[in-house]
């Protein structure tokens, strides 16, 4: 089984209505590969689909939102946004395994369950047809269109 990473976002977030991207790579640094990135996707089919994935395969899968910008002044914002918060942390942070030991997190998150939680099936990945039509709505949503 792998790990799935994605945003613990508030309830009213924005977010959950863009475009989903997943990046799809190796769980630990003995293995080296190039990153695998799908999508746009609809949120819970990138998590669906992710999901499905890792937990055959000993992988890490990162859902996160994509951000359609439509103009490079747009860009050079959230670039001068991520820089100023990289800016902000303490210092010798990126030195730290921002992830911890896998197994130690996965037996904190295990210890947080609730009894449902635990015994819950995982997500069944969409069908093509699914997925089909949340290409068609992001589509849609990009364009500002019906299509």
């Amino acid at each position: 089984m792998g790990a799935l990473v994605t945003l613990d976002l508030p309830d009213d977030s924005p977010m959950f209505d863009l475009p989903w991207i997943i990046t799809f790579g190796p769980l630990s640094d003995a293995d080296e590969w190039e990153p695998v990135v799908c999508g746009p996707y609809e949120r819970p089919h990138a998590l669906a689909l992710a999901e499905a994935v890792v937990a055959e395969e000993q992988l890490m899968a990162v859902v996160e939102p994509l951000l359609p910008a439509v103009s490079a002044d747009e860009i050079r914002t959230e670039i001068a946004a991520a820089q100023a918060a990289a800016e902000s942390e303490p210092d010798g942070l990126d030195e730290v395994d921002l992830y911890g030991d896998y197994e130690e997190t996965v037996d904190e998150e295990q210890d947080r369950l609730t009894e449902a939680e635990r015994h819950a099936q995982p997500l069944t990945a969409p069908s093509e047809a699914d997925l089909r039509a949340g290409f068609h709505r992001i589509a849609a949503m990009l364009t500002g269109r019906d299509t």
